[in-house]
This record gives structure tokens, C-alpha cells and sequence, in this order.
């Protein structure tokens, strides 16, 4: 059971990107900025300013390339799976991790593309340091509740530019080597949340292996099985705040309850007390 507390639940913290309608925004292979504009008709304006009576507006986006967004299995198979229909959980325990990628020439990890000069890797060893560390906490602490189901990735250096950061190539941001992601699997968590643009090299020949490895779907398959993990999430493009810590906080994973794979989304941490 989950004993809420041990949270500060007066205080709040939000890890996603403020998505900027009009302004500098995150953005993954260059696609088509997220905007917004008032709505019009002959009969109807959605502007206060232009003599509206409430404002409103038309909003595009593309939730996986526009800023912090939570993924499900959907994002891979034919079958249409909606993320709101796969997130169970309301509040949960979460790990917070920082870890610094190397060079994919510095580690014997290995990944389902051959590994290119300037990869960036996170590698099973940095995620198993930072893990321990924690997990010895957590023993510690002897709250007396379920493990953490959750685990958010912060990655080194951390810096404010992550807010903006216009990913265009694979060696614009690291992504989880093959081993790691099969430790993360078998740690056991339930929803993992980092800051860069996907789990996975951006470009890997549309392989995704790293989300295929956590949902158990079947390499180069796009098919659900008895063990697909279809009430797993990925969230990506979040941006943890240098002032937070590495430690177990209460997780409140918002999304908007779309009939899509993927939703903006609005994690939310509650330190212990």
C-alpha cells in the first residue's frame, strides 16, 4: 500500500516542457512545430481582444515530437491501443536516476544498429550503479510499500537547453544500449520517463528495439501477444530540475485522455518529507 504520507503533497513539481504555441519549442526530426491559433468564423471568434466573449483555439501537434508525451504499446502494433486506456495507475513510486551517456566507442553495450561514431550510450552499467544506490535507500527507509513501479532517466549534463533542443540526428541524443533496456525490464518497473526524444537511436532503421524490449513485443513485429506489457508507458522529453535529487518520490503521471497511442503529458513528483 502506498502511504502517501511520507510525501509533500503541498508541493508539487511538475517535470514536463511548457509546450510554447508561437515560440522556441522542443522538437524531434524536424517536424511540423506544435501551434495554436483562434479559432474563426463569420459567427464565431475565439478572442477576447477581437470582441469574442471567451477565448479558444485550434491546436496541431504531433504529441511524439512536439514535447513531453507518454507513450503505450499502440505506438508499435496495427492494433489500435489508446494510452489512457493503458495507464492504470494514478500515483505511484518513482526512482529518479541521473546518469552521463559516453561514447559508444567506450562501452562493450551493444544495440540493434551497428553503433556509429558520436552515439551516445547509456549504458547497463550506469543504470545498475545508480539503481543500487537507491534500492539501498528505499531498504533503508523501510516504508513498508511495493517497490517503485516507476523509473525517470535524467541525463548528464543537464542543462536549461533541454527545454528547446531541436533533435534532427541520432547523435543528437543518447539513447538506452540493449543491455540497459533488459535491465530496466527486469527490475521490473512498470513506466519509464527520461529526457531525450526516445529510448532508442532516432534513427535505427525503424527497428525501435529498445520499446519493443520493454513492451515484450517480438523484434521487427508489430503484433501483440499474451506478454505484450500492455499497461506499460514510456514517457519521453521530459526535463527533471537540477535542484531535485536522485531519490524515491510519488509520481503523478497526467495525460489528456485522447483515443491516440501517445498524449501530451504532465508527470508530476512529490518529494519525501
Amino acid at each position: 500500500m502506498l502511504d502517501l504520507n511520507l510525501f509533500n503533497l503541498d508541493e508539487p513539481i511538475s517535470i514536463a516542457i511548457p509546450l510554447r504555441f508561437g515560440e522556441i519549442q522542443p522538437n524531434a526530426y524536424g517536424v511540423e512545430e506544435a501551434s495554436a491559433q483562434t479559432y474563426k468564423t463569420e459567427k464565431i471568434i475565439g478572442d477576447t481582444r477581437l470582441g469574442g466573449s471567451c477565448n479558444f483555439s485550434q491546436v496541431k501537434l504531433i504529441p511524439q515530437c512536439n514535447g513531453t508525451h507518454t507513450e503505450c504499446v499502440g505506438h508499435i502494433t496495427h492494433e489500435r491501443i489508446y494510452v489512457h486506456e493503458c495507464l492504470k495507475d494514478a500515483l505511484m513510486l518513482a526512482f529518479l536516476i541521473s546518469v552521463e551517456p559516453i561514447n559508444a566507442a567506450e562501452t562493450t553495450d551493444s544495440y540493434a544498429v551497428p553503433l556509429e561514431k558520436g552515439d551516445k550510450i547509456i549504458t547497463k552499467d550506469k543504470i545498475k550503479l545508480a539503481l543500487e544506490k537507491l534500492e539501498e535507500l528505499f531498504d533503508q527507509i523501510n516504508t513498508n510499500t511495493k517497490f517503485p513501479t516507476a523509473l525517470i532517466i535524467r541525463t548528464l549534463p543537464n542543462d536549461k537547453g533541454k527545454l528547446t533542443q531541436k533533435y534532427v540526428d541520432s547523435t543528437s541524443a543518447a539513447f538506452l544500449s540493449t543491455e540497459a533496456m533488459n535491465l530496466i525490464v527486469q527490475r521490473n518497473f512498470n513506466h519509464i520517463l527520461i529526457d531525450t526524444p526516445s529510448l532508442d537511436r532516432l534513427y535505427d532503421e525503424g527497428k525501435l528495439s529498445n520499446h519493443r524490449i520493454f513492451w515484450q513485443v517480438e523484434r521487427d513485429s508489430c503484433e501483440i501477444t499474451k506478454d505484450t506489457r500492455l499497461n506499460h508507458t514510456i514517457t519521453e522529453l521530459i526535463y527533471v530540475p537540477n535542484d531535485l535529487e536522485d531519490d524515491i518520490y510519488l509520481l503523478n503521471l497526467q495525460i489528456a485522455p485522447f483515443n491516440l497511442e501517445s498524449s501530451p503529458s504532465r508527470p508530476i513528483l512529490f518529494k519525501r518529507l
